[in-house]
């Protein structure tokens, strides 16, 4: 494969898959809150009924890719997102909406294992963290600038934006991958060279044992990490209402986290002197907890801030530990791709069924589906701490 061109063309398609994933799933719930009525239940359930897919459809899509290819594998999700978007487009009802989104998840399911692939396919000793660092920054900072600039979008072109700048954009990845595709063809094979058994900047005294153990404690915690993220993305509509904050400035503001975990990407990426240390990870979940519940319990905007940049770090930390404990820890490309992202899948299905779950027998008690969702992020904390006692 041809490196260089090859990785900067498939992070092109991995900045573009974030912008339209962002513009599109980030601003949905307020077009269901405004024109289709949602409350917090029905926003909720709508993201567990995405994580259920998400969760049972990441294996599939990593699989199809390792089997049929990987430009096939995103030709196949890009093809289904568009259909979808298109599709939601023209139909302005809640039932059509909840199928659009069943429909464009199993289609995504089939892009971002794929994607995660072709960016560390072949890559070798330094290599391989350098990229998934580049990876990281790139998905995170688009995400962000599409949270950023989707609510002056969505007031100045109206809900029409959620579905058509996404369908435009998956049409130009199809027309990118089939040149991709015919440029990999014809360029010659390069030799492989022997793969190290271990990166070059991992400590040498630890085993295997440690290192497997702190692959758990990613597992474990990237999932709770995921609760929190997808319970507070569909509430941001209920927290503007209470704050009385127009969508542009939602976007401007309550962009700030997802700057953080970015900045969180390019530090953690730098900086590994939190590798292999407990404290930082169990930091990390501690103030998870303490960050969601002022994200979204919080009296000021001063709080909101200062609970938005806890929260970033936090979640970046937690999901970066993910990445590089999975590298270090011996699973293949093709294993990570697909069960990382339905590790992702569970959690939010996890988290946000329990949210409604609570809101649905205790209708009358305010910011129940909060607190619930909070107890299963105790929970993963909990569980972490039991994973580092247990030997």
């Amino acid at each position: 494969m041809r490196s260089n061109d090859s990785k900067v063309s498939f992070f092109i398609l991995e900045g573009t898959n974030a912008f339209a994933v962002g513009i599109y799933f980030n601003w949905l719930f307020f077009y269901t809150q405004r024109q289709l009525n949602f409350g917090v239940a029905e926003n909720l359930g709508l993201v567990a009924l995405h994580g259920l897919v998400y969760a049972g459809s990441s294996w599939l899509g990593g699989w199809f890719a390792h089997r049929f290819g990987n430009f096939f594998a995103l030709k196949l999700g890009f093809t289904i997102m568009a259909v979808a978007l298109a599709a939601g487009a023209m139909l302005p009802f809640a039932l059509g909406q909840v199928c659009v989104l069943m429909l464009w998840t199993f289609g995504m399911c089939f892009t971002w294992p794929t994607l995660q692939s072709l960016v560390s396919d072949g890559a070798r000793g330094r290599r391989l963290p350098r990229l998934a660092g580049i990876y990281n920054v790139t998905w995170s900072g688009v995400s962000a600038i599409s949270y950023f600039i989707g609510g002056a979008l969505l007031e100045r072109f109206g809900v029409a934006f959620l579905f058509w700048i996404p369908v435009a954009i998956h049409a130009g990845q199809i027309g990118m991958v089939f040149w991709l595709e015919r440029t990999h063809r014809a360029a010659p094979a390069r030799p492989r060279l022997p793969v190290p058994d271990t990166l070059p900047d991992e400590p040498p005294e630890l085993d295997l044992a440690t290192k497997k153990r702190f692959l758990r404690f990613a597992l474990l915690a990237n999932p709770v990490a995921y609760v929190a993220i997808n319970t507070a993305i569909p509430m941001i509509p209920v927290v503007a209402k209470r704050f009385d904050l127009s969508p542009t400035f939602t976007g401007m503001f309550c962009s700030i986290w997802f700057f953080v975990r970015m900045g969180a990407f390019i530090l953690f990426w730098l900086w590994p002197g939190w590798h292999y240390r407990f404290g930082f990870l169990l930091a990390a979940m501690f103030f998870l907890i303490v960050s969601f519940l002022g994200l979204l319990l919080s009296p000021s905007l001063w709080v909101l801030l200062v609970a938005q940049i806890i929260f970033g770090l936090s979640v970046g930390l937690i999901y970066y530990s993910s990445l590089y404990y999975s590298m270090h820890g011996g699973a293949s490309k093709s294993e990570h791709g697909g069960v990382h992202e339905a590790m992702i899948g569970i959690g939010t299905l996890l988290g946000t069924s329990v949210g409604v779950s609570a809101k649905y027998f205790f209708p009358a008690v305010e910011g129940v589906s909060i607190w619930t969702v909070s107890g299963v992020l105790f929970l993963g904390l909990v569980g972490l701490i039991w994973l580092r006692i247990r030997r």
